[in-house]
């Protein structure tokens, strides 16, 4: 249309064109110019956040660990005393028995007729002794008017001297019948854990006088128990030194104490003290038997099973202690983060002790007022500073 409506709106769209030329221009400007800025106005990044804490400073005692063997403090292989045939067995496979409790019966009808004849013979002895008091009795006064000579009476005499060694051979006789049917009912020895019966009923046993008594079971007392270690050379000589210097007692004449850890725990659970140190060093090995009684008041532990045993190493001494987790390896070497004053990094080398409650003993390498990074390790750079940020617990509680 060529009307004056419409040379109006074709004259509104050139501008309207024109304008956004022009705003596009100014906007590219902005750009470039922002561009044209130098890096080192940039805003600089804030320094990472870090948790420092201080050592902690306490008393401790160093313990050595080995690894031990349980083993009972008494074992017996329960045998027979007679051979016969087994009537019964009167326990159940694996329980605990007490000391004098029935184990197992076996057919006490030949010992009984063997203590009925024993008797018999006894009362016979007794007999000859009477008779042979008479006898001398009537020797002895007939003598005295000589219708009888002294060698008569001395002939009584010796009859009833031998009467009565006679009637002492029928009473050890018959004592003997009566301990051997006393034998035919197996007792258990101690208290403890019964094993299985290796003997079932009607099965003939050997007795102990045949020099090849039958095995019937076993028993090995729980509470207390023993564990078994072998200490190295060079920790012996250590305590022989502490001890000649008198900074630790000897386990010879003193009870030390023990923790044990069992196998899947990561703490002691078990206390006990040592009760024998061997009399020489195993050439073979170079190590010392030692031996510590420990409570086994739940009977949660069996004799053949291992466990770590935790020995007093040293005597008490004040230490720094850090968790774990702040230190860190740098090749061959531990190392920790230490803030400085000017809140830069700096890594300092140490010697680790030994674990304690939880923490690390750091033997050199730190001091009390030193701030170590104890969180954030992966975000501190040695030389680069920090923001640190005191931990709210303190350091020396438990984990």
């Amino acid at each position: 249309m060529s009307g004056p409506d419409g040379s109006r709106q074709l004259i509104q769209k050139h501008d309207f064109v024109q304008v956004s030329a022009i705003a596009g221009l100014l906007a590219a400007a902005f750009a470039l110019s922002g561009c044209d800025k130098p890096a080192s106005q940039a805003a600089a990044p804030a320094p990472p956040s870090v948790t420092v804490a201080q050592p902690v400073k306490r008393t401790v005692t160093d313990w050595d660990e080995f690894t031990g063997r349980f083993e009972a403090v008494e074992e017996v292989q329960v045998r027979p005393r007679v051979g016969g045939f087994v009537n019964s067995v009167e326990f159940q496979d694996g329980a605990i028995v007490r000391q004098g409790d029935l184990l197992y019966v076996i057919d006490p009808r030949p010992f009984e007729a063997v203590a009925t004849q024993a008797e018999g013979q006894l009362s016979d002895a007794r007999a000859r002794v009477e008779l042979a008091k008479r006898e001398l009795d009537r020797g002895l006064s007939l003598v005295q008017t000589s219708a009888v000579s002294e060698q008569v009476v001395d002939q009584r005499r010796q009859a009833l001297q031998a009467a009565h060694a006679a009637e002492m051979q029928a009473e050890g006789a018959l004592k003997a019948a009566k301990l051997n049917i006393e034998f035919t009912h197996v007792a258990a020895p101690l208290t403890g854990r019964v094993s299985r019966h290796l003997v079932s009923p009607g099965n003939l046993v050997q007795g102990s006088d045949t020099g090849t008594s039958t095995l019937l079971t076993s028993i090995v007392a729980l509470d207390p128990i023993y564990i078994y270690f072998d200490m190295d050379e060079a920790t012996f000589i250590k305590y022989s030194k502490l001890w000649f210097e008198g900074r630790r007692p000897s386990s010879r004449d003193t009870a030390n104490p023990v923790q044990v850890t069992l196998a899947g725990e990561t703490k002691p659970s078990h206390e006990g003290t040592v009760n024998f140190l061997d009399n020489r060093l195993d050439v073979s090995t170079g190590t010392l038997r030692s031996r510590a009684v420990v409570k086994n008041t739940d009977l949660s532990i069996l004799p053949g099973q291992f466990g770590r045993v935790r020995l007093i190493g040293s005597a008490p001494y004040e230490a720094l202690l850090i968790p774990d987790a702040a230190i860190a390896t740098d090749q061959s070497r531990k190392i920790v983060f230490v803030v400085k004053p000017d809140d830069t990094v700096e890594a300092r080398p140490v010697v680790l002790g030994p674990l304690d409650d939880g923490l690390r003993v750091i033997r050199e390498g730190l001091k009390a007022d030193d701030r170590v990074i104890v969180s954030g390790i992966q975000r501190a750079r040695v030389g680069a500073k920090v923001a640190p940020q005191t931990a709210q617990a303190p350091a020396g509680g438990k984990p």
